[in-house]
Formats: structure tokens, C-alpha cells, sequence
């Protein structure tokens, strides 16, 4: 399995609340995020990490190049790449030339998502189960909402995804998690995006299913995104 970590964030609101460490490097759960989410994708049978971060963060390229030379959180192959980006969807777009050079889906996800470890490894065999059985893609939602401007994942019965929308949609169970599983055929979709200027992960999102993949969401029972202060509590709270 591949996995790409999206870490080019500026971690502004953290940094306006007194947060003086890069939002890779806070700690939770006794690690930090960066560092957390190496060790559980190598607990997942992780064969290469592709990693972006932001050029104005050394210290967070001086941890990537200490854990690429020493192994120590994952022991697959880690890529990284310096470089200041626009948005979440330009971080993907930077990373994707490295995935495209493997086979088979990469898990993406954005530095500040905490789940629990047993829910995510649920989520990679789910992930296998549906490539297996002719989706594009398995996108991490959850029905607890903690984000300020949520994109709601609306599903069929199957958990089959056949929109994504910025208000609830009547009926609508689930937002995004940030957790995204694609085979390669995403990586030209987002290639059109770029081109023709979007600059959302959403939008991006909803280009998959106007293009015809065939997505399906998986449930987890709880996932954060730290964007403020407080919310290293909650996250501590949910690991424990």
C-alpha cells in the first residue's frame, strides 16, 4: 500500500492562538502528527510515503530527512519534496508525478486528521475489498461534524458516493474525513482540474464523479482535524 501526506499547510489559526510548533510537529497522543501518522501507515503495510511540506517550516524537512535516514516511524520508503503550495488539492498535484510511478490505490491525507489507529486499519481492508471490486476510489467519511465549513458526502444504501455538497443534502449522513483511497486513474482528473484553474480539494472531489469514477465511502466513527488549539484535547481525548 502507498500512502501521500499533505503537510504544506501555513497552521495559521494554531499559530494565532499561541501554538509556536509547526501543525506537523504538535504533539498528540505523545507523538507528533507527522511523526504519528509514519508509524501507523507503516503499521499498515506501507511500502512508500510521499510527503509535501511548506518551504517556511525547516524544522519539519529536518524531521522528514532524520526519519528518511533513520527509519525509525516507518519502515517503508519516504519520499519528501519542499514546497510552498496554494492549497491541499497543488500539495496533491505536486506529489502526484511519485504516484504515479507505483501500481495499485494510495491513501491521501492531510497532516492534522486524527483517527484511531484499529479504525483506520479497518479502512485499508475496506479500501482492498473495494479496488477489488471495480471502484476508483474509498473515501473516509464521518457523521461527526467538528469543521467549520464541512463538505457533506451524500451515499446511496450501498455507501456507493453520489454527491458532495457544501449544505446537507436531505437524508445526508456523513461529511468528508480527509481520508482519501484512489487508483491512479484520479491523478488525470486532478491533472484537469490544475489545468483549468480549480483550487479546492472538494471541487476536485466532485470532478471524480463528474468524470465517472466510481467512488464508495467508508464510515468511521470519529475523525478531527487540529486547527485550533482546543483541538489538541479533543484529539488526545479520542486516541485515549
Amino acid at each position: 500500500m502507498r500512502y501521500a501526506i499533505i503537510a504544506a499547510g501555513e497552521g495559521s489559526r494554531l499559530a494565532s492562538e499561541g501554538i509556536s510548533q509547526p501543525k506537523p510537529l504538535v504533539r498528540v497522543g505523545g507523538e507528533p502528527l507527522l511523526g504519528r501518522l509514519l508509524r501507523v501507515f507503516g503499521e499498515n503495510d506501507a511500502e512508500e510515503v510521499a510527503v509535501v511540506c511548506r518551504g517556511s517550516s525547516p524544522d519539519v524537512a529536518a524531521y522528514l530527512d532524520a526519519q528518511q535516514r533513520a527509519r525509525t516511524a516507518c519502515a517503508a520508503r519516504l519520499r519528501f519534496m519542499v514546497r510552498s503550495t496554494p492549497s491541499s488539492m497543488h500539495s496533491l498535484h505536486a506529489l502526484a508525478p511519485w504516484l504515479r510511478q507505483g501500481e495499485g490505490p494510495v491513501v491521501v491525507t492531510t497532516v492534522d486528521t486524527v483517527f484511531r489507529d484499529d479504525e483506520f486499519t479497518a479502512y485499508v481492508a475496506a479500501l482492498r475489498r473495494a479496488v477489488a471490486e471495480g471502484y476508483d476510489g474509498l473515501m473516509g467519511v464521518t457523521s461527526y461534524v467538528d469543521d467549520e465549513r464541512p463538505l457533506y458526502v451524500a451515499t446511496d444504501e450501498a455507501m456507493a458516493v453520489t454527491a458532495f455538497c457544501d449544505d446537507r443534502p436531505e437524508g445526508c449522513r456523513y461529511v468528508s474525513a480527509g481520508i482519501y483511497g484512489l487508483m491512479p486513474c484520479a491523478l488525470d482528473v486532478l491533472e484537469r482540474c490544475v489545468a483549468r484553474g480549480e483550487s479546492r480539494m472538494r471541487n476536485f472531489q466532485r470532478a471524480l464523479l463528474a468524470e465517472g469514477l466510481r467512488l464508495r465511502a467508508h464510515a468511521f466513527g470519529k475523525v478531527l482535524d487540529v486547527d485550533h488549539a482546543a483541538d489538541i484535547a479533543k484529539a488526545e481525548e479520542l486516541l485515549r
